[in-house]
């Protein structure tokens, strides 16, 4: 019987728990932004250098997406937003390292990072709302929309993590069909458009989390005017 296209196999056990490359490429990844991330951070000063200049742009374009999409300050959700959209730019990015599979293009990492925005939708919610406040809006307009707002919370935490590994997946895909068929220089503006895609990917990714969390915010009346976002 062929094996399914979407089973990873286990590359070693840690006792009944198999470990599969894309966890290790996983976690080496997290492993290198952190030090890196330690590294740039660790010798700020009041006049930055270039790549100070340049670690205080990113964080300033992560902060202006932030406020304008969720119409919120930015100061909460920054660690999550611009955690979620390096790594996984990062991922998408480590196809093109040789010998090296995407770990955005399995769907088990995809759902992980989709779970992720799922879990911290709820959590934001409960912390602008309450408990019983974040329950009760299920039932708004009215209680009969209690079943359909419970399939949108899981249809929409579906399509996230479909929509990342259907591209990566089949970018990766047609680079590897490519490289077995032509020589090594013929697939190179697959790789640089293979790039646009990989950090495209990560910026839907990142602006559909901040969308599904932003509405929950503007449920809770806890979302704040454009001016006061960037003045946060």
């Amino acid at each position: 019987m062929t094996a399914s296209p979407l089973a990873t196999l286990p590359l070693f056990h840690i006792g009944p728990v198999g470990i599969s490359a894309p966890v290790v490429i996983t976690w080496a990844i997290m492993a290198v932004l952190t030090l890196a991330s330690v590294a740039l951070t660790s010798r700020l000063a009041p006049t930055p250098t270039r790549t100070q200049a340049a670690l205080e742009l990113l964080v300033g374009t992560i902060d202006a997406e932030i406020g304008a999409t969720m119409q919120a300050g930015p100061a909460p959700y920054r660690a999550l937003i611009g955690t979620l959209f390096l790594l996984i730019l990062a991922c998408n990015w480590s196809s093109l390292i040789p010998g090296v599979d995407p770990p955005t293009a399995h769907i088990e990492t995809d759902a992980a990072l989709a779970g992720i925005v799922f879990c911290a939708t709820i959590v934001f919610g409960i912390r602008a709302r309450g408990l019983r406040g974040y329950l009760m809006s299920f039932a708004e307009p009215s209680w009969l929309m209690i079943p359909l707002n419970l399939v949108e919370q899981i249809t929409r935490t579906f399509s996230l993590f479909v929509r990342l590994f259907g591209n990566v997946m089949s970018g990766a895909f047609v680079i590897g069909i490519v490289l077995s068929l032509a020589a090594l220089i013929v697939p190179i503006p697959l790789m640089a458009f293979d790039l646009l895609t990989g950090a495209v990917q990560a910026y839907i990714f990142t602006v559909l989390a901040m969308v599904f969390i932003g509405a929950t915010l503007a449920e809770s009346g806890h979302a704040v005017s454009k001016k006061e976002a960037e003045r946060s």
